[in-house]
């Protein structure tokens, strides 16, 4: 036999024999892995709670499988989260009173108008002219809604979360207290409430801001009933400076300062507030 044959003949057996083994390894794997599945299908078969509670693992990790991949699909959803309007799509006096505001406390309008669109819509329903929602928000905030103060009221309305955590259960919690239309309408709440036990929209912003008892404020309920008036007046297409209104709230502003020192020092524990 030439060196050629030798050498065929030794390729052909060495192919032969890792077909075999190759067979062989599979169909032991095979066996193995029908094997294990019928002792899997017996023990599930005959211990019932184990059954369920691999059942339950296999539902969780499915379930946390399908969030990923709607957290991975949802980013193109997040302008129809956003707090946002057009003012362009806005009924005249509201599209006025949301540029106004934009300009005057330098914030996108977009926001503000979205703020508007509720204010002007919940406001009727609770009885409270949307503007001095939007004047309390305003002297609260500055339409800021992750503001806090030193004594726990947060986001736009400023309202004091701990003590008012009960009207954020229906928002999913505390938390809801910066998101800004969730705080919006606890304030508004908040607000109602304020007005309705003390008889007048004075004496409610008296309570509202922590001051009913003491009746002093700080000139808070004069700040709050300006920027109403001039929003009213904004409303309704008459020209309200910025610098006017500016000017306005500085006149308070060393009386203002004076007050938020005091409510720093105070503690309203006992009084029911904002």
């Amino acid at each position: 036999m030439s060196l050629y044959e030798s050498f065929r003949q030794g390729v052909k057996v060495f192919a032969s024999d890792v077909g075999d083994g190759f067979f062989l390894i599979t169909h032991s794997g095979l066996a193995l892995l029908g094997l294990g599945v019928f002792c899997a299908m017996v023990l599930f078969g005959t211990q019932p709670d184990l059954r369920s509670a691999a059942e339950v693992e296999l539902i969780d990790w499915l379930q946390t499988r399908h969030d990923i991949d709607i957290s991975f699909e949802s980013n193109a959803d997040a302008v129809d989260r956003a707090t946002a309007t057009d003012p362009r799509d806005l009924p005249k006096d509201q599209a006025n009173i949301a540029m106004w505001l934009s300009r005057k406390y330098r914030v996108a309008p977009e926001p503000i108008s979205a703020l508007v669109v509720e204010a002007f819509e919940i406001g009727p329903r609770n009885r409270l002219d949307p503007t001095l929602i939007l004047a309390v928000m305003a002297v609260e905030s500055s339409f800021n809604p992750f503001a806090q103060s030193t004594v726990g009221a947060q986001g736009l309305m400023q309202v004091r979360t701990k003590v008012h955590t009960d009207k954020y259960e229906d928002f999913g919690g505390d938390l809801a207290a910066f998101d800004p239309i969730a705080n919006l309408r606890v304030g508004v709440e908040v607000l109602k409430e304020s007005i309705a036990r003390n008889g007048s929209v004075e004496a409610g912003l008296r309570q509202y801001v922590g001051s009913a008892n003491s009746g002093e404020d700080g000139g808070y309920t004069a700040k709050v009933l300006a920027e109403q008036h001039r929003l009213q007046e904004v409303a309704l297409g008459h020209v309200v400076p910025l610098a006017t209104a500016k000017a306005a709230d500085g006149d308070k502003q060393g009386l203002q300062k004076l007050w938020d020192k005091a409510k720093q020092l105070a503690t309203f524990e006992n009084e029911p507030s904002n």
